[in-house]
């Protein structure tokens, strides 16, 4: 009977979510995705993009959907309530204050600005609007992420590493904002504590921006992070481990698979997999943006979180480039 009606409930949440007239303003690489998962779970209304050439490879994914060129026309156009933005960052203020100021939800991708009175403007505006404002940190999403969160307690020691092959996109920004500020959220997120010092190197190989960085935080609490990210590498890696008292977390973000490693009375290693039921984590990241529409009851939670990982982001990208 509980079960019953536990569907019941899901279901009825899921066909109010439909209903939610939803865009997307900026259709490259990660916006399609975004439109994709959108077309799954709410009512998408129109894509948009200044780039003509994009209209046939959204339209052979997604069928029957209005291809805009101008984001300032299509509120009233199509009757708009929510919108992601995916478009380069550089743009990303002007696109975000517009569609505050008209009223509408915003889910903005990562980073949100590369300033930090831009951003707290736009959740100081959110805010007042009353609006659902968002930016886009999926990996908060990760199934395994999700599941080992609370089985981790007081870490001692973070190494976290994401690398990937030159992307040839998003080079308007360096790899700390780009890449790195995924793992800073997350270090953030798992140490809870004030920053008492940070160290970071990095250089720039084949763009004008940091291509490769590493950063040591050290945090109040004695616990310390080495996170490194680069976008020069041969092959693609997501992961991270996390040492706590007697046992360790080995996290997979791209096989969404977690190990954690635990010190027996007999002063062996046992390893356990831990079982996940894998989703795409950034569908979990858009359907919590349309249930917290729905509700009516904003949560700025994880756009505050996702502004003090964007001034860490900031002063390692300072402290690199110096």
């Amino acid at each position: 009977m509980e079960d019953s009606l536990t569907f019941d409930i899901l279901t009825g949440i899921l066909m109010i979510m439909k209903n939610i007239n939803t865009a997307v303003v900026g259709v490259g690489r990660l916006g399609s995705i975004h439109a994709r998962l959108y077309k799954q779970i709410s009512n998408l209304v129109c894509v948009c993009d200044i780039d003509r050439k994009r209209e046939h490879n959204i339209l052979n994914t997604i069928k029957r959907i209005p291809f805009e060129t101008d984001y300032r026309k299509i509120k009233e156009k199509y009757n708009l309530e929510a919108v992601s933005i995916a478009t380069p960052t550089s743009s990303h203020f002007s696109q975000a204050e517009f569609f505050l100021k008209n009223g509408i939800h915003c889910l903005v991708e990562k980073p949100l600005v590369t300033d930090l009175k831009q951003a707290r403007y736009l959740l100081h505006l959110a805010k007042k609007k009353n609006l659902v404002f968002h930016v886009g940190l999926s990996e908060r999403f990760n199934s395994a992420y999700q599941t080992v969160k609370n089985k981790i307690k007081k870490p001692h020691f973070i190494e976290s590493h994401r690398l990937s092959p030159y992307p040839y996109r998003s080079l308007d920004i360096s790899v700390v904002l780009d890449l790195m500020i995924h793992d800073l959220d997350i270090t953030l997120d798992l140490v809870g504590e004030k920053i008492k010092k940070v160290e970071a190197v990095g250089v720039s190989v084949l763009s004008k921006s940091l291509d490769i960085a590493n950063a040591r935080i050290t945090f109040s609490g004695g616990a310390i992070a080495n996170i490194t990210a680069s976008r020069i590498s041969k092959e693609s890696v997501r992961k991270i481990r996390v040492f706590f008292s007697s046992a360790y977390a080995s996290l997979d973000y791209a096989h969404q698979s977690v190990e954690i490693y635990r010190k027996t009375n007999k002063n062996k290693i046992n390893s356990q997999k831990l079982a996940i039921k894998k989703e795409e984590p950034l569908k979990k990241e858009l359907e919590k943006f349309l249930r917290e529409i729905k509700s009516g009851r904003p949560d700025y939670t994880s756009t505050d979180n996702a502004i003090k990982a964007l001034e860490l982001a900031l002063k390692i990208e300072k402290l690199a480039q110096e």
